[in-house]
């Protein structure tokens, strides 16, 4: 009986050992924290956010004046107040100023418009106005540059040169202008219209009454040889001149006010108007 006892303890002793608990890792200790400095931070930056938030709210009052400088001839200051009103009540610092800018800059005769901050709630507005070196169509108006800025102006200066053309031909026809007439001034004539029709054909009109004619095809070729028969042929009988039609392969005519024209300028000019090359 005994032998039984001790076989049933070894039995007991085996399965414990089987089903035993693994042995667990030792597992790093982290450092303690310090929660009064941590508590010391946190405070400092709620308290510089606050200060922040607080500074920013008393400085970003409603803007309460608006100042304007430049010179100006056609942009009114009501104007000015107008588009900017809409931008007014915002803060002095939330305020947009390209917004601001942009809403300015929309305004016709405004080429362009510089905004700063002025301390403690004003703006102060710079503007240049646009220069009109031409009109264009019936009251259109172009600036230096050969943009169209105003399409329909109430009041369009009488002393600039009359440009047109089709759509969209605005600038090509304020370049090619004002390159003739940089040449004409150089003769002491000035151009004043410059016609570009439909079917691609120029029209040059100079101060004297005179039209030059100068095609569709070879443009710049035709305008070439236009101040050369000015210099050589052309130049003392201006005043005489109707028009000249420089659409010839190898000349030009010459159209004669009435009761005008030279008894002689070579006995083909006087005879048939038209001039050929080796007649200069």
């Amino acid at each position: 009986m005994a032998r039984k006892r001790v076989n049933r303890r070894r039995q007991t002793t085996r399965r414990k050992k089987r089903f035993g608990l693994p042995k667990l890792p030792d597992f790093p200790r982290f450092p303690e924290i310090n929660w009064g400095l941590l508590g010391n931070v946190v405070f400092l930056a709620f308290f510089s956010l606050l200060t922040y938030s607080g500074t920013l709210w008393l400085m970003d009052r409603p803007i309460n004046s608006v100042r304007i400088e430049g010179r100006f001839e056609r942009v009114t200051a009501v104007q000015v107040e107008a588009a900017m009103s809409p931008y007014l009540d915002e803060g002095f610092l939330s305020l947009d100023i390209g917004d601001v800018q942009s809403a300015v800059e929309r305004l016709p005769w405004v080429e362009r418009a510089g905004i700063r901050r002025s301390w403690p709630a004003a703006l102060n507005v710079e503007l240049v106005e646009q220069r009109a070196a031409a009109r264009w169509g019936k009251n259109g108006l172009l600036n230096v540059y050969g943009e169209l800025f105003v399409q329909e102006a109430k009041h369009v200066p009488a002393e600039l040169p009359q440009l047109s053309g089709p759509d969209g031909t605005q600038l090509q026809v304020a370049k090619r202008f004002f390159d003739l007439n940089a040449r004409l001034q150089q003769r002491g004539l000035t151009a004043v219209s410059l016609q570009l029709d439909a079917r691609g054909s120029w029209q040059l009109g100079l101060n004297n009454g005179v039209q030059v004619r100068l095609g569709a095809v070879a443009v710049d070729d035709r305008a070439h040889r236009f101040f050369t028969a000015l210099d050589s042929v052309l130049a003392p009988l201006t005043e005489q001149i109707n028009y000249i039609d420089m659409r010839y392969t190898n000349g030009f005519a010459v159209g004669w006010k009435e009761n005008a024209g030279p008894a002689s300028v070579s006995s083909q000019l006087a005879e048939t108007g038209e001039v050929r090359p080796d007649a200069w």
